[in-house]
């Protein structure tokens, strides 16, 4: 079923009045009468309608679905170009929470503080896109890019974040890490928020890995060295199914 992003406010309504971005998808989409569309608002509320001439006509009631019980966050370093923007998309298919860009030492992608907000607005359109195409009802909340000091203050506010980093004794893999961790507090993971913190193409510098293995658990990502988007989904996969 095809589906368009919608105010709230639209699916109270029985004859939709849509936004103009759902108005163009739906030219694209050129439904036959009769057939039917769901309307989301990205915020857990979604509503059945039916195509005709006269527009789009409610067919079902309002539904609301519970957020997940757990946020899930990923935070990650700028990388470049289409690789981002892949990463945005995949972290939404896997129902990320949140997602932190993060600009660190030895990042490749350098953005000045006026054009951040300019990108994060860019990056919540792909995430809108990726939400609409996979059946998310939850739209992440996409930062706006953070400097790595001020992303360690977020680290701080999550419950636990997992890092993948070479440490000396070599950290558990992130699988074994994460059943530690909810051992270690006798607390699922579905009571707690979790994060996963992925480095640049460069690699975290030593002090910045430093004051991060501080506040948050390393972990290993397997035998091979994994490229920054790689290891983001990978991450995420395995965090996302410690919720279930």
């Amino acid at each position: 079923m095809h589906r368009l992003l919608v105010p709230s406010e639209s699916l109270a309504q029985d004859l939709a009045v849509l936004p103009q971005d759902a108005v163009r998808h739906l030219k694209v989409l050129r439904p036959k009468p009769g057939e039917e569309i769901e309307l989301f608002d990205g915020r857990g509320r979604t509503r059945r309608y039916a195509w005709s001439p006269a527009g789009l006509r409610a067919c079902g009631e309002r539904a609301t679905h519970p957020a997940p019980s757990s946020q899930l966050t990923l935070f990650a370093c700028v990388t470049k170009g289409s690789r981002w923007d892949w990463t945005i998309e995949k972290a939404v298919e896997l129902g990320v929470s949140r997602i932190v860009p993060v600009i660190s030492d030895r990042c490749i992608v350098r953005l000045a503080a006026d054009e951040r907000e300019a990108k994060a607005e860019r990056w919540r359109r792909i995430a809108e896109d990726a939400a609409r195409q996979s059946d998310a009802v939850w739209l992440p909340e996409v930062l706006a890019p953070v400097d790595f000091p001020r992303a360690l203050e977020l680290v701080k506010g999550t419950d636990r974040v997992f890092v993948g980093a070479l440490t000396n004794p070599p950290p558990p893999p992130l699988l074994e890490a994460v059943a530690q961790s909810h051992a270690r507090t006798r607390e699922h993971a579905d009571n707690c928020s979790l994060g996963l913190f992925v480095g640049p193409e460069g690699d975290f510098t030593p002090e910045e890995l430093a004051s991060l293995l501080a506040i948050a658990t390393p972990a290993s990502f397997g035998p091979t060295i994994l490229r920054a988007e790689t290891a983001a989904i990978f991450g995420l996969s395995v965090l996302a199914a410690t919720r279930h």
